[in-house]
């Protein structure tokens, strides 16, 4: 905790000062008390009987007293607030590789188990879109609030050759950003390409219109929509996934990153073709430092469960650091009106 005005906490000083003076009344009335013939009296003074009771309306004073002066110094701490997310993109990865079987009963079925899951556990305003990628990536589902509509985009899945991670994020963030002129085309296949303005087919952002200028901001700054990003291996096609990382994190967006699968890597075979997948954790890591976000490592269906539930606590809550006078102050009033109360209570007067 720190203060705004840290040097009005030298009040503080008042308190023991406080302190002493209660001391001092005491002995006075101890000796004051042997003047008077009656027993009660001096009983009374020399503080007898319900002793404790004497002590607990100043004590609640003085602790009132602190707390008004911390208040007035403007505390400031870490607290966890609602956050609220307009848009949340699964980008998720639908390579080859998806179909190993050492997340059971397969990495792609685990994962879509797992999206349904955390679907479940989000606000229902919240809306939700998703992105596959493989060789290339694509919207299957644009952000939307229907989580029926979600599910059977999830379980439209279709596996396919190639691992392009940067063309996951761009696609991501056209489609958090649809009007800001992002030439997704241009971006993932290169100028060459770009120009299928007429081509119904054509990825998301090719006929965009022209380029709108745009001034970087802080990474992880902008909370209204997140990405959360699932692969099973290393690019192998597509842009380089940490300069696409640098667009997401120069618009804001946070990315947490899930790697799932075998560290050490493990061959696949399917259909009479092979290849060797390995997860490329260093890159998963570096994109999520990059925006701010988190990286996680899912080595089977129930640590995937696990992350996503974790996920949705990190994207509908926000660590902020907020002035909590207001805390202070009335906190402050109860112990000074319960100290006020005790006293009228038990002594039948304020102190």
């Amino acid at each position: 905790m720190t203060f705004e005005w840290p040097l009005m906490l030298w009040l503080l000083l008042v308190v023991p000062a406080l302190v002493l003076l209660y001391w001092l009344i005491l002995r006075k009335r101890q000796r004051a008390a042997v003047r008077y013939a009656s027993l009660g009296l001096v009983q009374e003074a020399l503080g007898r009987g319900h002793q404790w009771r004497r002590h607990v309306p100043p004590l609640l004073f003085l602790l009132s007293l602190t707390v008004m002066i911390a208040s007035i110094s403007r505390p400031v701490a870490t607290v966890y607030l609602p956050l609220q997310q307009d848009a949340v993109i699964l980008a998720m990865d639908v390579s080859g590789s998806m179909r190993a079987t050492d997340v059971e009963p397969n990495r792609l079925q685990a994962a879509q188990a797992a999206a349904k899951t955390f679907l479940e556990g989000l606000p229902a305003r919240t809306k939700v879109g998703i992105v596959s990628f493989a060789a290339t990536a694509s919207v299957v589902q644009a952000p939307t609030s229907s989580r029926e509509d979600l599910v059977a985009a999830i379980d439209r899945f279709q596996l396919q050759r190639g691992t392009a991670i940067g063309s996951g994020l761009i696609v991501s963030l056209a489609t958090i950003f649809p009007d800001a002129g992002i030439d997704v085309s241009r971006l993932i296949y290169g100028a060459a390409n770009a120009s299928n303005e007429n081509d119904a087919n054509a990825p998301l952002g090719s006929r965009e219109g022209p380029k709108r200028e745009f001034t970087p901001v802080e990474p992880g700054s902008y909370t209204s929509a997140v990405v959360i990003l699932l692969t099973d291996g290393q690019r192998t096609t597509g842009p380089d996934p940490l300069e696409a990382a640098k667009m997401v994190a120069d618009r804001g967006v946070r990315v947490y990153t899930v790697g799932v699968g075998t560290k050490e890597g493990s061959n696949i075979g399917f259909e009479g073709w092979s290849m060797r997948v390995r997860l490329d954790e260093e890159s998963l890591k570096k994109i999520a430092e990059m925006t701010r976000g988190e990286y996680f490592y899912a080595g089977n269906a129930v640590d995937l469960k696990k992350i996503y539930e974790t996920l949705n606590a990190r994207i509908s809550m926000e660590k902020r650091q907020t002035e909590v006078t207001a805390l202070f102050a009335a906190l402050a009033a109860l112990l000074a009106t319960l100290a006020a109360a005790l006293s009228l209570w038990w002594h039948h007067r304020v102190f």
